[in-house]
């Protein structure tokens, strides 16, 4: 058999074409996200899913999810687009991150490079499929989440294309750190997104993350500059990126390079993944990026993953008036994107 015959006996049949990639010698060179892995023959890249055959790209993620839920959009977290509406929820294996602190590492940190033919990689969808699924069970949106979308880019993008025919919304749940490329392929398609910006330190997102910062930051201003709404999240870790001088800094950054109207969600941390042995993040801890965002300015910061907090609700920026009342995931709305009481306009997107 030929080299190419070769690799197409060798290649499982749920590997798939992939997109956004060029050929090198004895490398192909993937184009989705900002690794811009150089991917040798049998072998995949950092996301573990794409893998070179024959001298051609494949994705082993082209038509299987490993989760499908139906969630509230907060869970997102997105407080600002479309409350109270519920989304429908998809994820597939593989991540291009490998954070230490990963909180789905069960879907997203599946082995790379090795053996990526055995991989159980889940339920066979077709785009159609899940857009009739979304419309059948009265979502407003479809999410892309739960491990980082980019990796799925090909399953996502003909999704998004068939559920904007049918007049459903697409999120993207995303560390941003996907290509340029990649971005302007889906940058018409998707609606918002909520962004981790997982700290500003550019050893944390090399050391724990196994990523660069200055690419996520690109993607956060591009997806403004294009419409996107955005809400970002921080996974604070005591003693790890809750130093007062990094929360300021990335406090300033929103307020200044994206704006005072785009939320923060300030999240708590519970052991997980390669850092079960870390404490839950103290609450002081998370106090301390509250006091950031509202002394940079920021209207809108919140506090996850500690209910109860009475920082769950949106409150007015003008008079304080609490207009979206939040217990767990559930969202009372008072006023539609408008305060009651002094008819301030409240940022986002309204039903």
């Amino acid at each position: 058999m030929t080299d190419a015959s070769t690799a197409a006996a060798q290649r499982p049949d749920y590997f798939t074409p992939a997109r956004l990639w060029i050929k090198g010698e004895n490398f192909v060179q993937c184009r989705l996200c900002a690794h811009y892995c150089r991917i040798k023959p049998n072998l995949s890249g950092n996301c573990g899913v794409r893998a070179n055959f024959g001298g051609e790209l494949f994705t082993a993620v082209g038509n299987s999810l490993a989760a499908i839920n139906i969630d509230p959009v907060e869970k997102k977290p997105l407080f600002h687009f479309l409350p109270g509406s519920k989304t429908f929820s998809v994820g597939s294996p593989g991540c291009n991150f490998h954070c230490k602190f990963c909180q789905n590492s069960g879907i997203s940190q599946i082995p790379g490079a090795v053996n990526i033919q055995q991989r159980n990689l889940g339920s066979k969808v077709t785009p159609q499929g899940l857009v009739a699924a979304a419309i059948e069970n009265k979502t407003a949106s479809i999410s892309y989440t739960y491990n980082e979308p980019t990796v799925f880019f090909e399953l996502m993008q003909a999704t998004a294309e068939a559920a904007g025919r049918h007049g459903l919304r697409n999120i993207m749940v995303s560390n941003g750190y996907m290509s340029a490329e990649c971005f302007d392929s889906l940058k018409d398609l998707i609606q918002a997104a909520n962004f981790d910006l997982k700290a500003f330190s550019a050893d944390f997102y090399k050391n724990i993350c196994g990523g660069r910062l200055n690419p996520v930051l690109r993607t956060l201003k591009a997806a403004l500059r294009q419409g996107w709404w955005i809400e970002l999240t921080t996974l604070v870790i005591s003693e790890v990126n809750d130093r007062r001088e990094e929360l300021d800094a990335l406090a300033a950054f929103i307020a200044g390079e994206l704006g005072p109207d785009v939320p923060w969600h300030v999240s708590r941390f519970r052991p997980a993944y390669l850092m079960r042995n870390t404490p839950a993040t103290r609450i002081a801890s998370l106090e301390r990026a509250l006091e950031s965002g509202k002394k940079h300015g920021l209207k809108y910061v919140y506090v996850g993953n500690l209910p109860g907090h009475s920082s769950e609700n949106t409150f007015c920026p003008s008079c304080g008036l609490t207009v979206l009342e939040r217990v767990g995931f559930n969202t009372r709305v008072k006023g539609l994107g408008v305060c009651p009481e002094c008819q301030t306009k409240i940022a986002g997107v309204w039903i």
